[in-house]
């Protein structure tokens, strides 16, 4: 068994463990009313784009995300949340650095990394971290203390996640030539996560996009043998319109006619698009297997990117 696969099914503990840590973080996770930024490179910064969504959406203050090393540092910000797994990226200790006079605070692997040591205060969920390249676990648990610490009772989110760890994929893998990710407010950092696991484990053709804007010229590779994967709250008539196209449309309502999840997980439909989530990942890993591929070794990555 891949490191990976472990990881990904120890989700749901982990996400519970992640929630109930939220409540003694909650003064450096982002005060209500606090200007907030929230940064991160590769998945971490997805994860980032998700917090800010949901924290702007709860009306808790106004919320950015940024890629680190696009990180606008002459705007002042009341505090700026960094995620980072190994808290060794560049990118990363290079704008804390730089943040010296900012409130910071780290969501790490670990207590004791370069990032941690740079921040004004240091979230470690050394439970979530991983030995695998390829992030799942830390990056949904880091989500779930945030979306914890923005009052969110995540009871339902860990019981569809118990669902997605063991349910059957929506598609064979085999079967499929290239995969679109959709997403609508606080989901497309989920899309674009999705995405990356694909490109990432199986060095697979995976596309994301804001599903409102998938019909403004993506949409033209819809194609028999292709699919497109909605995180979410989906637009009207979008499902008809990808199967017009001969693609084959996925969400978490019944995926590709087979039953509806609903009925693993209590009869309530859709999952939480996070539990959703678990499924993409799985899949991604999947495509691996079925490529011949290591998802634990994936092409041209290593755990923590340190530049020169």
């Amino acid at each position: 068994m891949a490191y990976v696969d472990e990881e990904l099914a120890s989700q749901p503990d982990c996400w519970r463990t992640a929630a109930a840590l939220a409540p003694e973080h909650a003064d450096v996770l982002g005060r209500p009313g606090e200007r907030v930024a929230v940064t991160g490179c590769g998945t971490s910064w997805f994860m980032a784009m998700v917090y800010a969504a949901l924290r702007e959406r709860a009306g808790l203050g106004e919320t950015d995300a940024f890629q680190a090393s696009e990180f606008p540092t002459t705007r002042r910000y009341d505090r700026v949340v960094a995620i980072t797994r190994s808290g060794t990226t560049t990118e990363v200790t290079d704008l804390l650095a730089a943040l010296a006079a900012t409130p910071t605070t780290v969501i790490t692997g670990s207590g004791d990394n370069p990032a941690a040591h740079l921040a004004t205060d240091v979230v470690a969920l050394p439970f979530a971290d991983e030995r695998s390249v390829v992030q799942t676990r830390f990056a949904t648990s880091a989500l779930a203390l945030l979306r914890a610490h923005l009052g969110e009772d995540l009871g339902d989110a860990i019981t569809d996640a118990e669902v997605a760890v063991r349910t059957p994929l929506p598609v064979a893998p085999g079967l499929v030539e290239q995969i679109t990710f959709l997403g609508q407010g606080w989901t497309v950092g989920l899309a674009e996560e999705a995405a990356l696991k694909c490109r990432e484990a199986a060095t697979f053709w995976a596309e994301s996009y804001q599903a409102m804007d998938y019909r403004h010229g993506p949409i033209a590779i819809a194609a028999p043998r292709r699919v497109v994967w909605a995180f979410g709250d989906v637009p009207a008539g979008l499902d008809e319109t990808v199967e017009a196209a001969g693609a084959t449309f996925v969400h978490s309502r019944g995926h590709c006619g087979h039953t509806a999840l609903g009925s693993w997980n209590g009869g309530r439909v859709p999952l939480d698009p996070m539990a959703d989530l678990i499924i993409a990942q799985r899949f991604a890993v999947a495509l691996a297997a079925d490529r011949g591929l290591d998802p634990d070794a994936p092409r041209n990555l290593t755990r923590s990117v340190v530049l020169a």
